[in-house]
């Protein structure tokens, strides 16, 4: 039985990987192997960083909703709960847009959820 090298499909498949692996740089980017190599490792940390991706953007929305809510003396572990009780179902995104682009309104939200802010010193009373 003669011996089957899959020629036209072996190099499909690595001038795929070798596409993929464009722009990087030294032998990873040119080399079969190293291209092997560095293109798993870098479709893992762009799984990854899928994930991250949304931590992040949600640890800045919070950031930025903090430093709005301490302009108006409001600390924002306080103002969540705050927003849930007044039945406003805005989420941090939208809050910290509004925080930025149109403060009037963030204005109107933040007075809205003020009576239901926790008061420390009322509960212990």
């Amino acid at each position: 039985m003669p011996r089957v090298t899959g020629g036209p499909t072996h190099a499909r498949k690595r001038k795929r990987l070798l596409k993929k692996a464009k722009g990087m740089r030294g032998m990873s980017g040119h080399n079969y192997r190293p291209a092997i190599e560095f293109t798993r490792k870098a479709d893992v940390y762009a799984y990854e960083h899928r994930k991250q991706k949304k931590r992040s953007f949600r640890q800045l929305w919070i950031t930025r909703l903090n430093a709005a809510l301490k302009q108006r003396g409001i600390n924002y572990n306080r103002f969540i709960p705050a927003l849930v009780a007044a039945g406003i179902e805005l989420n941090r995104k939208m809050l910290s847009e509004l925080a930025i682009s149109d403060p009037a309104t963030f204005d109107a939200i933040v007075e809205a959820a003020r009576p239901h802010l926790y008061d420390p010193a009322k509960a212990s009373a």
